[in-house]
């Protein structure tokens, strides 16, 4: 016994009776729109919302401070240093440990703020990465 699957191109399967259109389902075809096409619309507003934020966490201006203000440190979003202040009364050539502690604490002030910054800023946008993926957020 032979199946000849050829035979007849007309020929329906229970009750179908257009020919399979792969495109229908990727789009192109009488299937509608393209579903992959709103997952890369998706994935392009989230590229944008998240350079976006890049930008303005770069951008950003943090001050770190210690000794209730004698010692600041001005950086940016990136880690980058831009200025460093200290109080005069504070610089006491017997007692440079004081000093030394006062300008780390108030650096690791200023990478606490830019922290906080950035998962301010970052941490809406994870939430939508992964579109249920597991891992990913969302």
């Amino acid at each position: 016994m032979s199946i000849d699957c050829c035979a007849d191109p007309g020929a329906t399967l229970d009750g179908v009776t257009q020919p399979f259109d792969p495109s229908a389902l990727f789009g192109g075809g009488q299937g509608g729109e393209n579903p992959m096409a709103g997952l890369l619309a998706q994935a392009q507003q989230m590229q944008e919302k998240l350079l976006s934020a890049q930008n303005e966490i770069a951008a950003a201006e943090i001050v770190g401070s210690a000794g209730n203000g004698l010692v600041t440190v001005t950086g940016n979003g990136t880690g980058e240093v831009t200025a460093v202040s200290i109080d005069p009364k504070v610089v006491d050539p017997e007692d440079v440990e004081t000093l030394q502690d006062l300008l780390l604490g108030a650096l690791a002030d200023l990478s606490q703020k830019r922290e906080q910054l950035t998962t301010e800023k970052m941490g809406p946008l994870a939430g939508g990465l992964g579109g249920g993926i597991p891992g990913l957020g969302g």
